[in-house]
């Protein structure tokens, strides 16, 4: 596993979702000051919905964050590559296809049952895929 590759990857990846992040929680320039559910579908509605949809985006992408964050903590501390939970080795195809990975593919697999995202050690933040 080439370390320092991964950590461009990461640090790219950290640095594009931090972008997003920025875009989808700045304030927008003509805000609507109030935002209420009526009994009828109108501006104000749509408007609630766009927030919901943007906060849950906003929750997604700080928990993916939060996930690169941990593997580049990995490197500097020189445990990338090792599973959070077990110790063991992660795997170099697994972490060709996911750098943030902080799972081995059996204790993530272990992680799918109990309801939260798999994949990460402590946020349960990361998708598997």
């Amino acid at each position: 596993m080439d370390f320092e590759a991964a950590g461009e990857t990461l640090r790219a990846r950290r640095a594009a979702l931090q972008r997003e992040l920025h875009a989808l929680t700045a304030r927008p320039v003509e805000a609507t000051p109030s935002v209420s559910f009526g009994k009828r579908v109108g501006d104000g509605t749509t408007e609630a919905v766009e927030r919901i949809n943007t906060t849950a985006a906003a929750r997604s992408i700080a928990a993916s964050l939060a996930e690169a964050d941990r593997a580049l903590a990995k490197l500097e501390e020189g445990s990338y590559g090792l599973c959070d939970r077990c110790g063991k080795p992660i795997g170099d195809e697994r972490l060709e296809a996911i750098p943030w990975a902080t799972l081995c593919v059996a204790c993530a697999a272990g992680r799918a049952g109990d309801g939260r995202r798999v994949g990460t050690g402590s946020s349960g933040g990361e998708d598997d895929r």
